[in-house]
């Protein structure tokens, strides 16, 4: 049966969505969550039930970032479905963003700029908001969020259930236009809790209303002030709408000797920046600065910072405890956290949505090349790790933990010299009844240790690079390193297998570090 150009263009359509899916790592319902569809639309698409409309492929394709090959694919489509003549072979425009639904505002610019002076940070943000809607717009969301200790939950809340951000020291400011047209914008609660803050910044105030009509632009500046008793040392910035351009900036006391860096995280995964910061120095301020001219839609821009001088202030370094000697108490560490070292070197950190999804299995000897390419990339890292860390236990590294979700793993044993042993597509398919209990650590969360129960021998089946399988058995270090790989792949982390109720020991008070685990 032979099938139409229409139907073609439509199964080219259909097989580019499914393939940019895949290599996302998402799941058809998490990419209808992204796009604001029904969960059952995507699976509809896919399967041919339903026709794809314009929209759909707009937001498909800034969702998944596919470069244009699904925008491509539907104009293909698109044209022959109208008969519109033969597809000419051209680069057709790719939509740069999509409208969220029930919005029609595009930021063209935002510039984040947070300034430390005399113990607090005072930041402003200046928007320029186009409305590409057909409504007019007569109010703004800002939120503001501040988190003390982000790599420690319960420190953080309990600091801010007994430290709540509030209005009074916040100063919370907001104006609208430019020049003689700016207007003061008044502001209406929409949540008020200790830590984080939501407010309707209004189009007016008491000499009356302001809104932003289809069509006309205009820009807004909002500020507040925060101590930095409250203030963690990061600074992030969520896009939330179609953005043409990102700027963030940094200024600090020059005699705290700042290092600053970037990460970036999206669905996929949690890598640092993709450009490097600018620094420009004067005699009194350190001023950092990083933009780009393609923020992803939902992506979240972070910086961290921390302070060597000697006249910094002595805030705790990602609220990270220290062997307590007096209450509660945390000292300032003279190096980087052992995860910001991880994360230098492009290690994926806990959050990070690819570490909680299960890679995708190589089509072998098929995908033979994109096997080798991805365990390159893990031998590459894994040799950057050994001027990092003494890793006397052995380590391993899975592909989601740099960035890639597929089924790949390369371990490399405790004994000096040992050949590293490389997982593709792996699972267990025996293990003993015989089990112990070990400290483990994870280069995607190496601030903490935790006791974890393993069967002291795994059977392992995997294949190799040409698509045939065999099956190895592991005992002891090598049977909890692979078991510890193998999770990763399946979008399990070792504190998922701990003892309910079990604490994380800090990195700082264990004490086996150097030492190979004991049988």
């Amino acid at each position: 049966m032979t099938t139409s150009p229409v139907e073609r263009a439509a199964d080219h359509f259909v097989s580019a969505l499914a393939q940019w899916r895949v290599e996302r790592g998402m799941t058809k319902k998490q990419l209808a969550a992204r796009m604001g569809f029904d969960p059952s639309y995507v699976s509809h698409v896919e399967g041919r039930r339903h026709k794809p409309t314009e929209d759909f492929a707009r937001r498909a394709e800034a969702v998944l970032a596919a470069g244009g090959a699904i925008w491509q694919r539907f104009q293909e489509y698109d044209e022959l479905r109208h008969a519109r003549g033969p597809v000419l072979h051209r680069d057709p425009p790719v939509p740069a963003q999509w409208m969220p639904p029930g919005t029609g505002l595009i930021v063209e610019q935002e510039v984040a700029e947070l300034t430390y002076t005399d113990g607090a940070y005072r930041c402003v943000i200046r928007r320029a908001l186009y409305n590409a809607g057909v409504e007019p717009v007569t109010r703004y969301l800002v939120k503001i969020a501040v988190d003390r200790y982000p790599h420690d939950p319960q420190g953080s809340n309990r600091h801010h259930r007994q430290h709540p951000l509030s209005f009074e020291e916040m100063d919370l400011r907001a104006v609208a236009g430019e020049g003689a047209a700016t207007e003061p914008m008044q502001w209406r609660l929409k949540l008020d809790r200790d830590a984080a803050k939501e407010v309707w910044l209004l189009f007016a105030n008491d000499h009356g209303q302001f809104p932003l009509y289809p069509g006309e632009r205009t820009t807004i500046e909002y500020a507040y002030t925060v101590g930095e008793e409250k203030w963690g040392q990061w600074f992030q910035r969520a896009v939330r709408l179609p953005t043409r351009n990102l700027t963030v900036r940094l200024d600090f006391p020059v005699e705290f000797e700042p290092q600053v860096w970037g990460v970036e995280t999206s669905l996929a995964a949690e890598v640092p920046v993709r450009t490097p910061l600018e620094r420009h120095n004067d005699a009194r301020r350190a001023v950092f600065e990083w933009s780009t001219d393609a923020p992803l839609l939902n992506a979240r821009y972070r910086l961290e910072w921390r302070f060597r001088g000697q006249a910094a202030p002595t805030t705790p370094d990602e609220g990270v405890p220290k062997p307590r000697t007096n209450g509660s108490q945390y000292e300032q560490p003279h190096e980087l956290r052992a995860s910001q070292r991880m994360r230098g070197i492009g290690i994926v950190q806990r959050g990070a949505d690819l570490l909680r999804q299960r890679a995708r299995h190589f089509q072998l000897p098929r995908e033979e090349l994109a096997a080798r390419d991805a365990v390159a990339g893990l031998r590459a890292t894994l040799d950057r790790l050994e001027g990092l860390h003494d890793f006397s236990k052995g380590v391993g590294l899975a592909a989601p933990q740099i960035g890639l979700a597929v089924a790949a793993a390369v371990v490399r044993p405790p004994e000096r010299g040992a050949e590293s042993v490389v997982l593709l597509n792996p699972r267990v398919v025996d293990e003993s009844s015989e089990t112990d209990e070990q400290y483990e650590g994870c280069l995607s969360f190496f601030d903490y240790r935790g006791l974890v129960v393993r069967p002291l021998r795994v059977d392992v089946e995997h294949a190799r690079f040409d698509g045939t399988r065999v099956i190895t058995s592991f005992e002891q270090a090598m049977a909890r390193l692979v078991s510890h790989e193998i999770d990763h792949l399946e979008g399990r982390l070792y504190v998922d297998r701990m003892v309910p109720g079990a604490n994380l020991v800090p990195v700082e008070e264990y004490r086996q570090t150097g030492q190979p685990w004991n049988y």
